[in-house]
């Protein structure tokens, strides 16, 4: 017997998509085999790891549980998704660059998405709150420090592009 396939309308980094899909298909299997966004990585596919994280309309979302014909109302952002119009690295990845915040690189594109969503609710986080933005997604092969840097630095990169821009209106 064939599994009946739905039409998912999806909206991904400023993109339109169609796909056909079985109504059991994960938003993460989607990103990743139907519009070819592999930067959605797939852990634990529990949502503990936080590896699958996408942004909904912004906020941090695990991919790996939410069926993908569910996601059509929303704006969805992928790590893709994350660099300036201009193609500039953006904040949170040029933090991640320059603070070593990544080893393997598995679980990155889970922080660079949750990291986003973190600053973009609290642009100046103090030392602590930097932890606690990072503390839903599991790294194994750092102890966090450059994580923790990373956001520090990204909110330092975004207040001096917000300066820049502000100067120059």
């Amino acid at each position: 017997m064939s599994e009946t396939l739905h039409q998912v309308r999806l909206r991904v980094n400023g993109l339109p998509h169609e796909i056909r899909v079985p109504a059991r298909r994960l938003l993460s299997d989607a990103l990743r085999h139907d519009l070819g966004l592999t930067g959605t990585h797939v852990g634990c596919e529990h949502g503990v790891c936080g590896a699958c994280t996408i942004l909904l309309d912004g906020e941090p979302v695990r991919a790996c549980l939410m069926p993908a014909v569910a996601a059509q109302a929303y704006e969805i952002t992928t790590v893709e998704g994350l660099a300036e119009p201009d193609g500039a690295l953006s904040p949170v990845q040029q933090a991640f660059a320059e603070c070593h915040g990544l080893q393997c690189g598995f679980c990155t594109p889970g922080f660079l998405t949750t990291i986003t969503a973190g600053l973009r609710r609290d642009p100046c986080p103090t030392h602590e709150r930097a932890r606690d933005m990072i503390a839903g997604n599991l790294c194994r092969c750092t102890g966090y420090q450059n994580i923790v840097r990373a956001v520090e630095r990204a909110a330092t990169i975004g207040s001096e592009r917000a300066a820049e821009i502000g100067a120059s209106s």
